[in-house]
């Protein structure tokens, strides 16, 4: 009740004033948090972590890892954070985060708005955790060697996390895109696997990509991750795509992202899935608000997934919620493990 009433009253403010409030919320202890939500059913494998669910908090919610004893206590299996790049920026212009409530969507332009890495590494070195915490990479807007901005935020804020996430598929960094092709994204990956390779202890490493690229581009990707030993992918960041929307804002400039994403993105993990015939574990974003579409993100080669503008509309809870509700339905259908469905519904996609 006190979260539908929350949600309510942050739903007249401004969507980005609104946000700030969240993460104070946490910061002060304001919000619920059960804790990690598990079963022998949901614990997941992944890169090596151990995930007591699969559903995890997508970069982007959390950018100057402010919050991240509360989120690991807040029912997700792992939580990222960042985006960080190695100088401090204020990003794009306000206003930069429109809600597309007819949609179940948010346009944003931040334009990886942060701290810098010395600030994130600090609090990232005296955060508890209660779950796997990872880092979202980014790169600086004036940037003269973005490729090496990636190993730079590495090798400061590698020794603090579980994971780190090479992130070249925001749109609202001019050119950054750019950096998915073959080229560019084998000279990007080889300056942040030596900078892997000098930490104490070496963490996963995965690429995060857009979901606005050809089936051409999807299989050089593959390869490229296939041939520098990344952990994996996660599928995919926003989109510049405005198919079949209704709110007042869908014409801003910017990623959009929430319900109208679920099926582009969808479609290339399957894609993905296929492409490298299972042998490179995927995180699954765009669009999941409820435990139906987390089970089709995993029937389609995801073996986790990942939320953030569902918690606009849903609530903090609504981990939690996808959790126990995954748990339910392979209860019932007879699954011990839901690394048993990964994969088994490909076609339906492709």
């Amino acid at each position: 009740m006190w979260e539908r009433f929350g949600l309510s009253v942050m739903q007249r403010m401004d969507p980005e004033r609104a946000h700030a409030l969240a993460i104070s919320a946490l910061r002060t202890g304001l919000l619920p948090a059960p804790g990690p939500v598990t079963s022998p059913r949901l614990e997941t494998r992944l890169a090596g972590m151990v995930l007591p669910n699969p559903v995890g908090l997508a970069a982007g919610f959390d950018k100057n890892a402010e919050a991240v004893g509360p989120l690991t206590r807040a029912g997700f299996g792992f939580v990222e954070v960042g985006a960080a790049t190695p100088v401090a920026q204020p990003g794009n212009a306000k206003p930069r985060l429109f809600r597309l409530t007819e949609d179940r969507a948010a346009i944003n332009r931040f334009g990886f708005n942060n701290d810098g890495m010395e600030a994130i590494a600090t609090r990232l070195a005296t955060s508890p955790r209660a779950v796997p915490v990872g880092l979202n990479l980014g790169a600086n807007k004036e940037s003269a060697d973005r490729a090496g901005d990636f190993a730079r935020v590495l090798a400061r804020c590698g020794a603090h996390v579980d994971f780190a996430t090479v992130n070249v598929s925001s749109p609202n960094t001019e050119r950054l895109r750019d950096l998915q092709g073959r080229a560019a994204l084998d000279t990007l990956l080889a300056g942040v696997m030596e900078a892997r390779a000098g930490l104490a202890t070496p963490i996963p490493i995965f690429l995060k990509i857009a979901p606005d690229l050809t089936p051409d581009d999807l299989a050089e990707i593959a390869e490229v991750a296939l041939a520098h030993g990344l952990a994996g992918i996660i599928a995919t960041n926003t989109t510049l795509a405005r198919d079949g929307l209704s709110s007042r804002h869908k014409g801003e400039t910017g990623g959009l992202s929430g319900q109208p994403l679920f099926e582009k993105s969808t479609r290339v993990l399957a894609q993905l899935s296929k492409l490298t015939g299972g042998s490179l574990p995927l995180i699954g974003v765009g669009g999941v608000a409820n435990a139906d579409q987390a089970w089709e993100k995993l029937r389609a080669g995801a073996t986790a997934v990942q939320l953030y503008t569902a918690l606009v509309y849903g609530g903090l809870t609504l981990a939690a919620r996808i959790a126990r509700d995954l748990d339910a339905r392979a209860q019932a259908e007879g699954i011990a493990s839901l690394s048993e469905i990964t994969g088994t519904g490909t076609g339906d996609w492709t």
